[in-house]
């Protein structure tokens, strides 16, 4: 029972921290179709992800790994 509520917690952790940088740049770039998406779509992360790596304006996360 503790391990099950130990990996919800660290899902939850994982999923919020990728959706408030996602919803942030989407904010920034005044991409309000994509920031109603991604506050609506609960996906634990993996459409804040793809949107950070290849559908945000400016920064793309996808640019700034193949610079480095």
């Amino acid at each position: 029972m503790f391990l099950h509520s130990w990996l919800l917690v660290v899902l939850v952790l994982w999923s919020l921290a990728w959706k408030g940088w996602a919803l942030w740049r989407a904010a920034k770039n005044n991409q309000k179709n994509w920031f109603v998406a991604l506050l609506l779509v609960n996906s634990a992360g993996l459409l804040d992800i793809a949107y950070l790596i290849f559908w945000q304006k400016n920064g793309r996360l996808w640019e700034r790994i193949i610079k480095k």
